[in-house]
């Protein structure tokens, strides 16, 4: 079965021919060579542009290997470009296999695909096309490099709703393997459980522990593997570089010191492994330094990594709502509301997720049940402290019915808010 990724597929052609290099990210294995390869592709086709006018590099086949060289790339390219009266679209697959490590490493080096990129921008009958699995080198420097020409589309795993339609099985069936096994696309096709677990311990070792690594010339394999399995434990709770160096100390880990373990957290973060949630005082409009909530990109990737031994639930739901919540385009955030108790003292209460998207706002809390109205009122205790009339919302991991409680809150349960694509507006 074909999952079609319309979300990804109409970004794509929004953005088509707008002078702008259009720089689609995602972690390794996602499906950011489908969408642009196949989908984005088809569709060109479909309207009439001449595949002869589709120019495609994948940079990581070996029979493209001599056009990681920037100068043979451009030389190549030009090469393809017969026609000055017709369109022309050049698709650069993971382009980092162009950047050199010197050139990554250090700043003063200029990095020779950034000029590549910059000739094709000035062709006006080019149209142009870059995925990556790196953040910093294919979209926080493009654009800064091409001062506001560079055009980010984000792709992540399957969503819970691209990966119901495809999945053999009911709803309940899928959440239990969507959250066991992940969102990757080929899951779907692994036939079983053995298959399904050694394909995500092979991306786990042989890609993102293996590219990592070498991308940043990190020497300590080992202090990264630990920090990835820190972090996959504890998703959902706060934490920083400090916090994590205190657990690695206790755990007899020597050799890694705090500094170094920022930098670890800032490269899992441009490799698109994990997501990092800020904490946002609400009453006070302003952000929180530290600590912060690390989030997986994929569930099945966080439990291969802990070899499926910790399925707690309630902390999957609660990441498998931030990705969602990702998915459909918002910005994320950790809410803090602060309020005095009756002894005068305060006290922070938190909000799961303060989610904006434009000018819209909503408050969500992530509830695994609400058995009675003591849960109930544990739930929205931090949401009625907040005075201002954005949407509250508590999603609940059963099949009730979408209700509004007494507080105003929306309560709906979590398929409701996953497969409904307008759920945060009923």
């Amino acid at each position: 079965m074909e999952i079609k990724r319309k979300r990804y597929l109409e970004r794509l052609i929004s953005r088509m021919d707008n002078g702008m290099i259009k720089v689609v990210t995602g972690i390794r294995r996602c499906g950011k060579t489908y969408l642009l390869f196949h989908l984005f592709y088809n569709y060109l086709v479909q309207t009439g542009v001449p595949e002869t006018n589709i120019i495609t590099i994948p940079l990581d086949d070996d029979d493209y290997a001599d056009y990681t060289d920037p100068s043979r790339l451009y030389d190549y390219i030009k090469s393809r470009i017969t026609n000055p009266k017709q369109k022309y679209y050049v698709f650069i697959d993971e382009a980092q296999y162009a950047i050199t490590r010197e050139e990554m490493k250090n700043p003063d080096i200029p990095i020779r695909l950034y000029g590549v990129l910059n000739g094709l921008l000035r062709k006006e009958n080019v149209d142009v096309y870059v995925t990556g699995s790196n953040s910093k080198f294919l979209s926080t420097d493009i654009m800064t490099e091409f001062r506001g020409r560079g055009d980010e589309v984000h792709i992540a795993p399957l969503s819970f709703s691209e990966f119901v339609p495809a999945f053999d099985g009911d709803k309940m069936d899928a959440w239990r393997s969507y959250t066991y096994y992940g969102g990757m696309p080929r899951i779907l096709s692994e036939k079983d459980d053995q298959a399904k677990s050694a394909y995500l311990d092979r991306l786990n070792k042989e890609i993102y522990m293996k590219d990592i690594t070498e991308r940043y010339d990190i020497r300590n394999g080992n202090g990264m593997e630990e920090l990835m399995k820190i972090l996959a434990s504890a998703i959902g709770s706060l934490t920083n570089a400090q916090k994590i160096s205190d657990t690695f100390n206790s755990n007899g880990i020597k050799g890694i010191t705090m500094p170094t373990i920022a930098n670890y957290l800032v490269y899992l973060q441009e490799s698109f492994v994990v997501q990092k949630a800020e904490r946002y005082d609400i009453k006070g409009r302003k952000y929180i330094s530290t600590p912060a909530k690390y989030y997986y990109s994929d569930m099945g990737l966080r439990n291969a990594f802990l070899n499926f031994r910790q399925y707690e639930e309630t902390h999957i739901m609660e990441n498998v709502i931030y990705n969602e919540l990702i998915y459909r385009g918002c910005n994320v955030d950790v809410g803090v509301v602060e309020v005095r108790s009756d002894d005068g003292s305060r006290k922070q209460l938190e909000v799961d997720f303060v989610a904006n998207q434009g000018n819209k706002r909503y408050y969500i809390q992530a509830a695994f049940a609400l058995s009675d109205q003591e849960k109930m009122d544990q739930e929205q205790a931090s949401l009625i402290k907040i005075s201002d009339s954005f949407k509250k919302i508590i999603v609940v991991n059963s099949n009730t019915p979408v209700w509004r409680n007494d507080q105003g809150i929306l309560v709906m349960n979590l398929y409701d808010f996953l497969l409904n694509e307008n759920s945060l507006d009923m």
